[in-house]
């Protein structure tokens, strides 16, 4: 089965993610062997990560972003129930109990 091409937002908001993750590493003085290494991952892997590419697996975005300190910042940002939208919609969309 042919893979669709990525869209460019897609694309360049893997490419800005990248380039987040770079500044966190050296701010906090780590050496791109020393991230790679703890989050048992190839330097290279690490590398395309770095360097914006789509096809680097999410374990490795979420290990690298672990071993930076910012894995909770990742997952609080997409939690619904930050923003005013799914705090408004969880009244309505989300079952009051569950039945068994």
């Amino acid at each position: 089965m042919a893979r669709l091409p990525v869209p460019v937002r897609t694309r360049l908001a893997a490419e800005r993610i990248g380039a987040h993750l770079t500044a966190w590493r050296k701010l906090q003085g780590l050496t791109a062997a020393q991230v790679a290494d703890r989050a048992g991952v190839s330097r290279d892997t690490l590398r395309r990560l770095e360097h914006g590419e789509t096809t680097v697996g999410l374990d490795v975005f979420l290990n690298v972003a672990r071993v930076l300190g910012t894995l909770d910042r990742v997952v609080g940002t997409l939690d619904p129930y930050e923003t005013d939208l799914g705090r408004a919609r969880a009244d309505q969309a989300l079952p009051k109990r569950v039945r068994r």
